[in-house]
């Protein structure tokens, strides 16, 4: 379950329920990292399967993408 998806880690886990299924809201697939801008509404998703972060050029992308997202008023 959840409890063990998240044992040791610090990134937050999107769940879908019954009442809430985010997984269509959201518009996301598996292993996506949803992207806020500074007024928390979804700026763009980064897949970090089709995306590898051990590939130097998706690292440096996405901490492009992020910096952006952090300086905007």
């Amino acid at each position: 379950g959840n409890d063990a998806m998240m044992a040791g880690r610090v990134l937050p886990w999107m769940q879908a329920t019954e009442e809430a299924d985010v997984w269509v809201t959201w518009e996301v697939t598996f292993r996506d990292m949803i992207l806020l801008d500074p007024d928390n509404h979804r700026e763009t998703a980064y897949n970090l399967t089709e995306h590898d972060l051990s590939n130097a050029e998706n690292y440096a992308a996405l901490k492009n993408i992020l910096i952006e997202l952090a300086n905007r008023e």
